[in-house]
């Protein structure tokens, strides 16, 4: 099972367009983003989506009651925690708890944003992923990641 991790997209809507298209061909059977959505009219684009759809705001969003409409509630404060196949997973969008979290041992997957670098780690049992930003907006890659939840390994994926 496959599922796709999104940050910082920044209302790049030609970035977003290719994220969906990567996540509808890898066949991806959830996205999960850790914030930075920033403006409702992203929905346009993330309706496309074949799968479901789990986001957290971010330092940056703007219409938080709008965007949590357009997306059907499915944008949380954070950290939201959920699970995704039987993993206990938080988001959040700041890095600041990252460590702390994973080394309560209480979460399978921390999943952050914010700084615009991807990062893949271990620590301990728990997998962290940044999948680094989408928008192309700002310097370095336009990157995403891609889950095996199986396995928990993860892959950056770069536009």
């Amino acid at each position: 099972m496959l599922t796709g991790i999104v940050s910082d997209t920044h209302d790049d809507m030609a970035a977003l367009r290719k994220a969906v298209e990567i996540f509808n061909e890898e066949k991806v059977s959830h996205v999960l983003h850790a914030g930075d959505l920033v403006s409702p009219f992203t929905f346009d684009i993330f309706e496309g989506l074949t799968c479901g759809f789990t986001g957290i705001f971010g330092n940056n969003d703007g219409d938080k009651l709008l965007l949590r409409e357009r997306f059907g509630g499915r944008i949380y404060n954070q950290p939201h925690v959920t699970t995704i196949a039987e993993k206990k997973v938080i988001l959040v969008h700041e890095p600041d708890l990252v460590e702390a979290l994973a080394d309560s041992g209480h979460f399978d997957l921390v999943i952050y944003g914010h700084t615009h670098k991807p990062d893949v780690r271990k620590a301990g049992s728990t997998l962290i992923v940044n999948p680094g930003k989408l928008a192309r907006l700002h310097k370095g890659l336009s990157t995403l990641a891609i889950l095996d939840v199986e396995t928990m390994n993860a892959r950056i994926v770069t536009l």
